[in-house]
């Protein structure tokens, strides 16, 4: 019984969603990205796509140059985190699942008779049924193995539907066949160390030894990486979040100065808001010690780059302030010709807070001037909670507001709470609805403001004229009528 870990990486996930709701794309290449522009990247794939060499990170303009047909979906964060918990809760139907890798990849731990390869083999044919009955076009590869490195590989071996078994019998040449990068935690750089360190197969790299591996990766993980070949199961290394930021492909219309300025500023904002976040099990709050500015230009190398350091700070208003100091410099070139938006406009724009610490572990300032900017942040934080992301927002984010720029992404590290990332605007009823409702309950309540004073002013018996008890009356509710029942969200007065 040496199979310990089931992993489940579902297949081409974003683009098999776009597929799973628009039957009209099933079969065809599907590249899903994050704004509808030819300067921008897919972020996913389809089968179909991917046979044709359109990976992850494929630009646009390549993609359509290998498939002209190819047809590119803007992303859609919000739905595939809702698909991700209902596949979650289908592989939990089947057996316990750990912590998710990403938002297409899970863990699962096989205990007792489920270590047998039959039955370990009988609950990945399970979870594949179940999430077929589910979905119709929605499928995952799945890997077992004896540790979750190993389980992760397999479920690599083979794709798409695959179902890959790794047993310490078959190790390793069942793993001869791979590349160097087909090995988790080997990217482009590793795979450059270890050539120089002359590893240049997988057969290589199985057959080294302890000690080289540590050299090769010049640290203690290069051993991690040797037990794990040989099935070990090591314990997870503790980290913890140094940093946290946000970046964004502008669109055409945002690839100017205030353009760029406002997707910084709501950046900033959603990150701040994150830092304070209190409700993630194991992390934050935090206070941040840094912050670095980040922007790409059109046609140019160079960028523009910013490291700020300061005291431990969490408060949206004075990291908007700092950011602001910052982007003023900018505009001094424009003023002074150093840089002309037109010829060279902004393309990306990235915000990250660094240095961050617990906000418990942190000193206080002996004299405290900021505790109007953080309860200010605190309120807007629960107001968005509530009524949703940037119900109510900074005024310098509103040009990115407007445009819906810088919207929910899915970042590798966690599954984002839609309820408190995604703008307010995409949601299903926007702000222009939430807005229109807030109006109509404005309304109900001056007009009833306005009935009250009538009665007050006609009551019978104090020497109102007869129009005037009428009028009182028709204002007074039925006693044998019923009244209509409020709208949702309706304020109805207390007396």
């Amino acid at each position: 019984m040496t199979l310990r870990c089931l992993f489940v990486d579902f297949d081409s996930f974003f683009a098999s969603v776009e597929q799973q709701d628009r039957p009209e794309l099933r079969g065809r290449p599907v590249g899903v990205v994050p704004v509808v522009a030819a300067t921008t990247c897919c972020i996913a794939a389809s089968h179909e796509a991917k046979r044709d060499g359109i990976r992850t990170g494929t630009p646009v303009w390549e993609a359509l140059e290998k498939r002209p047909d190819i047809a590119l979906v803007e992303a859609r964060p919000s739905r595939y985190v809702d698909v991700h918990h209902r596949l979650m809760a289908a592989i939990a139907d089947c057996i316990p699942h750990g912590k998710a890798e990403s938002i297409d990849e899970v863990p699962c731990w096989l205990i007792g008779r489920e270590r047998q390869r039959d039955n370990a083999v009988a609950i990945a044919l399970r979870i594949k049924r179940r999430i077929a009955a589910e979905f119709d076009w929605i499928r995952c590869s799945i890997g077992i193995a004896p540790n979750k490195f190993l389980a992760k590989t397999a479920s690599d071996m083979q794709k798409p539907d695959g179902l890959t078994v790794l047993e310490l019998g078959d190790l390793p040449h069942r793993l001869h066949a791979l590349e160097l990068r087909d090995f988790c935690g080997i990217g482009a750089s590793m795979e450059r160390r270890l050539r120089a360190a002359g590893i240049d197969t997988a057969e290589q790299l199985c057959a080294a030894g302890r000690e080289h591996l540590r050299t090769a990766w010049g640290s203690v993980e290069g051993e991690r990486f040797w037990l794990q070949l040989r099935g070990q199961e090591v314990p997870e290394r503790s980290t913890r979040r140094s940093s946290l930021g946000h970046s964004h492909v502008l669109g055409p219309e945002l690839r100017n100065f205030a353009g760029a300025r406002s997707v910084l500023f709501k950046l900033l904002a959603k990150a701040a808001m994150r830092l304070r976040a209190d409700d993630i099990p194991g992390e934050g709050p935090f206070l941040a010690r840094g912050m670095a500015i980040r922007i790409r230009f059109v046609g140019l190398e160079r960028r523009f780059e910013r490291d700020l350091a300061f005291a431990p700070l969490d408060d949206t208003p004075t990291l908007l302030h700092l950011l602001g100091e910052q982007l003023a410099q900018l505009e001094r070139h424009i003023a002074s010709g150093r840089w002309n938006p037109r010829r060279h406009p902004p393309l990306s724009v990235a915000v990250t807070l660094l240095g961050l610490e617990t906000a418990g572990e942190a000193s206080g300032e002996l004299i405290q001037r900021r505790d109007r900017d953080r309860d200010t942040s605190r309120v807007v934080d629960r107001i968005n909670r509530r009524y949703g992301n940037n119900a109510v927002f900074f005024g310098a984010m509103k040009h990115a507001i407007d445009h819906d720029a810088a919207p929910m992404r899915i970042p590798f590290s966690h599954i984002p709470r839609t309820a408190r990332e995604q703008d307010i605007g995409t949601r299903g009823n926007g702000g222009d609805e939430l807005m229109l409702r807030r109006e109509r309950q404005y309304k109900v309540l001056a007009e009833t403001a306005h009935r009250e004073a009538q009665k007050r002013h006609a009551r019978p018996g104090r020497g109102a004229g007869a129009g005037d008890r009428a009028q009182a009356a028709a204002a007074e509710p039925s006693s044998t009528g019923t009244r209509a029942e409020p709208d949702i969200g309706e304020t109805l007065p207390l007396f």
